[in-house]
């Protein structure tokens, strides 16, 4: 049994991030609201303790030495705003004793805060938590000099009352607006996420064979990029497919001549009672077996470089190194034994950026032509013009004819005068190779035959 969990689809995904971010928040904004509701309860009903304290000191006066109070209505007027609260007031003179109060609450201790007239503080009235506010009036008379302090308190009730209806008033339009946002959210998702509906609809209909860039009109930036990076996978898959049918193409269609005439000239020789048609026709074997060796080679590295220049990473080279391991290699001695080859390079690295075994390939190529069309000597050379550098096979020659040159690239281009000494493919690998690193082929005659020459942007030493 596999503990694997299924995996959630985009629009799930995006939905409940959208609904942590709108809980999370909502908790911010609930405790905002309920902490601002506090402060508007507290300061609303602060004032009204301050209003009924101050109605009751405005109204002692101080008769025979000691001070009297006549309570105002308007005092206890203002605490009845609070009906459900418990309310508690006293007067008191200089020396503690209490001037008026109520008779059954004993006096509440008021923490000292220095000389201020009005005090807010907190105490338990009758085991209950209550808010208190203490005014302060000073008396400069002939027979009473002194501060009578007036207390008044109320319990917490309305003030936490007051406070859940302005959190709830609050909080109600925003669940509901939040609800509505993720409705709304929910919807947008979907309408966004309907392109990807419609591009796995395409795919699901595509031919297996079909590697066609797929349309990206009307598609959102972001899967702009997405499909653009998909094309371009399939667009280099695609090639991969083509070079390989080519191959199995070309080779099926290169190897069905020469593997017959192998067969009809084996008959030949085993046929044969004579000895000098039979030495004839071994002979033509043998030419036969070597152009069929030639064929196999040129297809295997056709298909190495169009393989390595789309998947081997790019790096700088230089083309001296290419040169030189040109002339150490001992490949020409099979075309050409005791050839004359000279090489030209000077002591400033060429340096271009690209993959050596895909240009080390095309250089040999174009010697191998120039040893089996052209004239000796034959010069392997490196030189840089400018911004760009070069590698060139040149020979005594005079080159293949226009028209080959006309149809340089194409496949099993080749002479009629090449006979069975090539198979057309050798400036095929070249110009592949040209062409994937941003390069070209040039052919032309010079003062000393023919040179044949690979051209790519130079780098920076």
């Amino acid at each position: 049994m596999s503990n694997l969990r299924p995996a959630r689809s985009l629009a799930s995904r995006v939905v409940l991030t959208v609904l942590a971010i709108l809980l999370f928040g909502g908790v911010l904004v609930a405790g905002s609201t309920w902490w601002n509701g506090q402060q508007a309860a507290r300061q609303s009903y602060d004032r009204i303790l301050v209003g009924a304290a101050s109605d009751i000191a405005e109204s002692i006066r101080i008769r025979d030495g000691a001070p009297l109070v006549n309570l105002p209505v308007s005092a206890f007027e203002l605490l009845a705003q609070a009906p459900d609260d418990r309310i508690y007031y006293a007067v008191t003179g200089p020396d503690g004793q209490r001037v008026t109060g109520l008779d059954d609450a004993p006096l509440i201790d008021t923490p000292t805060r220095g000389a201020d007239p009005v005090r807010f503080f907190d105490a338990a009235l009758n085991g209950e938590p209550a808010r208190f506010v203490q005014v302060t009036r000073r008396f400069v008379e002939r027979d009473f000099s002194g501060p009578v302090h007036v207390t008044v308190g109320q319990t917490l009730r309305a003030r936490t009352a007051m406070t859940r209806a302005l959190v709830l008033d609050a909080l109600l339009p925003m669940a509901l607006a939040g609800a509505a946002l993720m409705v709304f959210a929910f919807l947008v998702i979907r309408s966004a996420l309907r392109p990807l509906g419609d591009l796995v609809e395409d795919l699901s209909r595509r031919d297996p064979h079909d590697l066609t860039a797929m349309p990206t009109d009307r598609l959102p930036s972001e899967l702009r990029v997405m499909l653009g990076a998909m094309n371009r996978f399939m667009g280099r898959l695609d090639g991969q497919v083509h070079a390989m049918r080519n191959l199995i193409s070309d080779t099926a269609h290169q190897l069905r001549t020469p593997v017959a005439a192998i067969r009809v000239h084996a008959e030949s020789a085993v046929s044969e009672p004579e000895p000098e048609p039979r030495q004839r026709a071994l002979d033509r074997l043998l030419l036969r077996t070597r152009s069929l060796g030639t064929l196999l080679d040129q297809l295997l590295s056709r298909a190495m470089v169009i393989h390595r220049t789309d998947s081997a990473p790019r790096a700088p080279i230089d083309l001296r190194e290419v040169a030189l391991d040109l002339m150490d290699r001992d490949d020409h001695m099979a075309i050409a034994p005791g050839a004359d080859l000279r090489l030209v390079i000077g002591e400033d690295p060429v340096i271009v950026r690209g993959d050596a075994f895909s240009l080390g390939e095309a250089a040999r190529n174009l010697l191998g032509n120039a040893l089996r069309h052209g004239q000796q000597p034959v010069s392997i050379g490196v030189t840089r013009t400018g911004p760009e550098a070069a590698l060139w096979i040149e020979d005594a020659g005079q080159g293949p004819d226009a028209s080959v040159i006309a149809r340089l690239g194409d496949r099993f281009n080749r002479s009629a005068a090449s006979g069975e000494q090539g198979s057309g493919i050798g400036l095929s690998i070249v110009t592949s190779v040209a062409t994937a690193f941003d390069g070209r082929v040039d052919m032309r005659a010079t003062d000393a035959g023919f040179r044949a020459s690979l051209i790519f942007p130079a780098e920076e030493t």
